[in-house]
């Protein structure tokens, strides 16, 4: 059954490979900053300012803009207790809501079946990309994942439900028997006939679509056109995912940071403008996140994996302004070269779970964390 009520929206944009934070919220009136990156800091008459001493990466003017309408909201120092630098380990901490163990499900996919418990739509979670990411596995919480609105995300090229099936079933398998089976290759073989499902509904999306606003030919504005679509295709889409990069900016970083951070802000620009022509932007937030930020000190023309980094919410309902505590430059203050994470990322999970979306965010995020004001209550 597909739901036509207007809801509140959830967009989660993941920023893969290790957001720089220092570079995308800039502590300009730090000398420590400079001190720390002679070859890659960004000239102060360049920063776009949001106070006397941070300001945003000069190829996030449009960001900027939002900030101006008091629409965005920056999380600063956000990370989480013994940081890891592996992309792996810490994008599944970040999925799973879970520091200290290998988590089972993810914390959008337990949102999606605390939406809608009984299943009833099979769109209720949208993943615009390849795969699964685990932050939607949960068992009973099926997920429809596209590429764009007229391909399916997964296994595309196979027209034959049946044969799709089959196919589905057999990439379940080969992760071995039920018992020892991955939680990931369960929810592909348990949840696929209603991801297909799902897949073909949306390809109605397009021709219940109009919109005077022309986004860019970029994968980012792609993904977020495809959302835009869904959402005002009135399908009872939730909690729509993307995801943007690639963020690991060993080297090359200022050519490549700053490419990024055009194409994204352009983006997110557009996407704006056709939620507003849509009416649904004040129904709609933004999440955008990444695994872990950057080292302070650079290597030369770039810097490596570190912590303590930066996070954004944004969206026509959203109380913009800094939230949390910009971390400590000082050498005596850093955890191993790295900034020291200030910010709890399960406050912010449990902020957008109960403020926004009314669920009770305790079970997802594995305890209780302290709640920021950019959602009113």
């Amino acid at each position: 059954m597909v739901s036509t009520s207007k809801e509140r929206n959830l967009v989660v944009i993941e920023l893969v490979g290790g957001n720089d934070g220092l570079n995308t919220v800039v502590p300009y009136g730090n000398g420590l900053y400079y001190d720390n990156r002679p070859g890659i800091g960004i000239p102060q008459q360049e920063v776009l300012p949001i106070d006397d001493t941070l300001g945003f990466n000069p190829s996030m003017r449009e960001m900027k803009a939002l900030w101006d309408r008091g629409e965005l909201a920056v999380i600063k120092g956000i990370g989480y207790p013994q940081p890891n630098r592996s992309h792996f380990r810490s994008r599944d901490i970040w999925y799973t809501a879970e520091p200290e163990t290998i988590g089972s499900q993810g914390w959008l996919g337990a949102a999606i079946r605390d939406l809608d418990p009984r299943g009833e739509n099979v769109l209720t979670g949208v993943n615009f990309g390849r795969g699964l990411p685990r932050a939607f596995v949960c068992r009973g919480a099926p997920v429809a994942s596209v590429g764009n609105l007229e391909t399916y995300g997964l296994l595309p090229d196979i027209d034959d439900e049946n044969v799709r099936l089959h196919a589905l079933d057999a990439l379940g398998r080969m992760y071995g028997p039920e018992g020892g089976r991955d939680v990931v290759a369960q929810a592909l073989s348990e949840n696929g006939a209603q991801a297909l499902m799902g897949a073909d509904i949306l390809r109605t999306a397009p021709e219940l679509y109009s919109s005077t606003v022309e986004y860019g030919d970029t994968p980012i504005a792609t993904s977020l056109k495809g959302a835009a679509q869904v959402m005002s295709a009135g399908l009872g889409a939730r909690i729509l995912y993307a995801q943007h990069g690639n963020f690991d900016t060993h080297s090359n970083e200022l050519q490549t940071h700053a490419k990024l951070w055009q194409d994204f802000s352009a983006a997110i620009s557009d996407f704006t403008d056709d939620l507003k022509e849509q009416g649904l932007w004040q129904d709609t937030l933004i999440f955008v996140w990444s695994e872990f930020g950057r080292r302070v000190r650079d290597n030369g023309t770039g810097c490596d994996h570190g912590s303590g980094g930066a996070a954004f919410v944004l969206g026509g309902s959203v109380q913009g302004g800094q939230y949390g505590q910009y971390p400590s430059l000082r050498e005596a203050d850093l955890s191993e070269g790295d900034l020291a994470y200030t910010t709890d990322f399960r406050s912010t999970y449990a902020t957008i779970l109960d403020r926004w979306l009314g669920l009770d965010p305790d079970p997802i995020v594995h305890g209780q964390f302290e709640q920021f004001g950019f959602v009113a209550q």
